[in-house]
């Protein structure tokens, strides 16, 4: 039978666990479901905020250790759960239905790997568990079918709803299936952001836990829509180490700061290459500037990703690094980058919620062109 001190002693010890990431404790949280203790065996679910939390060891290590000194507990066994959280309704912003979070890539400059890392993140969170979209927004240069081997354009679905194209566990859209092969964007501003809004709201994206949006590089029409549309969760920063992309990066920030869009942390592309033969690494591009530049604007500095043969194979071909190579190296850095970008997301959604409601108001940034 359950014994009841035993069980409240073990609820105590609980409280005192902190999760690394929202610093609370897990009982305040309600991240602890099914606790049970019998002949000295301590039973538990532990719900996380997202299925790719970089910290899941440490907790489970706190957790375990602290049940342990509970006299009458001799055993712990924890079965693991994920429930990611949601971005809360921002008031004149359209919700996409069904979509827990938005996470926009953006860089400042072209050139930097962007999409590269959009593509790879998102499998990333696929991989680690997570249900995720992929919406490439790059009106100027869609190359994410390029990337993920997708020749086909998408489908009517039910209510005359564009289905999303399915690729290595991904639900896709993207501007260039839908435009001609060879056909220039030569669109104004109202445009964009009407073929923008089909994109967003008359696709069946159906049940998501984040959807990751690549975006064009610079500061454009395309961010400024995306901003006003919807309530966005955030934007990842992409730089290389240079002087010039870490400057550009500068004025992304700014951009997103204006339009009230956190910014989740900066990730550097192509900081170094790493020698197969001799192991030798040569800072190509420089080394350092993005993780300066995170220090800079306070923000998170979510991981390197060095140059890699097989990177730029994967987006030519149609299969992604981390559908050729997930286990490897680089592997490693992209699930890293992206068990980052989820404890981010996680963070942001608990730290809006404990400010409490967002209270409607009438003021908008003033912003060049009206």
């Amino acid at each position: 039978m359950q014994n009841s001190p035993l069980l409240a002693a073990a609820e105590e010890a609980l409280s005192t666990v902190m999760d690394p990431e929202l610093r609370r404790d897990l009982m305040s949280l309600q991240m602890v479901k099914d606790l049970r203790v019998v002949d000295g065996v301590a039973s538990l679910r532990i719900v996380l905020t997202t299925p790719a939390c970089p910290l899941k060891d440490r907790i489970q290590s706190d957790v375990k250790a602290t049940l342990l000194r509970v006299p009458g507990i001799d055993r712990v066994e924890i079965v693991w759960d994920a429930n990611v959280t949601s971005t809360r309704a921002v008031p004149g912003r359209q919700a996409i239905p069904g979509v827990r979070n938005t996470v926009a890539i953006a860089a400042g400059k072209g050139g930097v790997g962007k999409t590269t890392v959009a593509v790879n993140v998102a499998m990333a969170l696929s991989l680690a568990g997570s249900r995720v979209g992929l919406l490439d927004a790059d009106v100027y240069g869609p190359n994410v079918p390029i990337m993920l081997g997708i020749t086909d354009g998408p489908e009517r679905g039910s209510a005359d709803r564009i289905r999303p194209m399915p690729a290595y566990g991904l639900k896709v859209m993207s501007f260039g299936t839908i435009l001609k092969p060879g056909q220039p964007v030569i669109w104004r501003g109202p445009m964009l952001a009407k073929a923008l809004r089909e994109l967003l709201y008359e696709v069946e994206w159906g049940e998501l836990d984040y959807l990751v949006i690549d975006l064009p590089p610079g500061t454009g029409d395309v961010q400024l829509s995306l901003a006003q549309s919807m309530p966005m969760t955030g934007a990842v920063i992409v730089t290389t180490p240079q002087d010039v992309a870490v400057a550009d990066v500068s004025r992304g920030i700014s951009m997103f700061e204006q339009l009230q869009v956190p910014v989740l942390g900066i990730v550097e592309n192509m900081s170094g290459f790493v020698c197969s033969h001799c192991g030798e690494r040569t800072d190509v591009f420089g080394t350092g500037g993005g993780e300066e530049l995170a220090q800079r604007h306070e923000l998170p500095f979510l991981g390197c990703v060095p140059l890699d043969p097989q990177v730029r194979l994967g987006g030519g071909d149609g299969q992604p690094l981390m559908a050729s190579a997930p286990d490897g190296p680089v592997g490693a850095v992209f699930r890293g980058v992206a068990a980052h970008i989820a404890a981010q997301v996680s963070r942001e959604n608990f730290a809006a919620a404990s400010a409490g409601p967002v209270m409607p108001s009438g003021a908008r940034i003033p912003l060049a062109g009206g």
